[in-house]
């Protein structure tokens, strides 16, 4: 992986996420908000976990050259959660994502994540605008993408989402 970008932010790095993740991945996407906001991904083992990221974060970044990127403390080296961007079939513009260890919410790492990544977006993939989703009872992911600059554009239906996902976008 050490010939794709890493980043780094105040309190984190930024790394492209690998299998060696995928405990952190399980933990992510099977906690109860993100059954709830993300969706059951079906995942019940890290071997699951592992599947996931070969098949939907590895081959992307092979293609574009970023994807989602796994988010670790300066301080302590924990992984703390994801951020990244990822192409989606139903959406015009890059999609900004992220999602914490629920351990690790509240803290502000979404927001740092994310305004790295935002700039990664510009500065290194030449994106000059990107979308976000998020769930429309997901009141603290609402917050983030506001701070971020983000302006809400109505609703989308997105593959693999239930129901109609709160679309937004922002110009970089």
């Amino acid at each position: 992986m050490s010939s794709y970008l890493s980043f780094e932010s105040d309190r984190l790095y930024l790394r492209p996420t690998t299998e060696e993740d995928a405990a952190l991945v399980l933990a992510i996407l099977t906690a109860p908000k993100a059954l709830k906001f993300i969706g059951d991904r079906n995942l019940k083992s890290e071997e699951d976990a592992r599947e996931y990221i070969r098949q939907r974060a590895l081959p992307q970044l092979r293609e574009r050259g970023y994807a989602n990127y796994t988010l670790v403390t300066k301080d302590t080296g924990m992984k703390v959660g994801v951020c990244g961007l990822y192409v989606r079939p139903d959406l015009d513009l890059i999609d900004l994502g992220y999602a914490l260890h629920p351990d690790h919410e509240g803290r502000g790492f979404a927001s740092e994540s994310s305004k790295r990544i935002m700039h990664a977006a510009k500065a290194h993939f030449g994106q000059s605008k990107l979308s976000a989703i998020t769930h429309g009872e997901n009141i603290a992911s609402i917050r983030v993408l506001e701070t971020l600059g983000f302006k809400h554009k109505g609703q989308k239906i997105v593959a693999g989402y239930d129901g109609p996902s709160e679309y937004f976008e922002v110009l970089l």
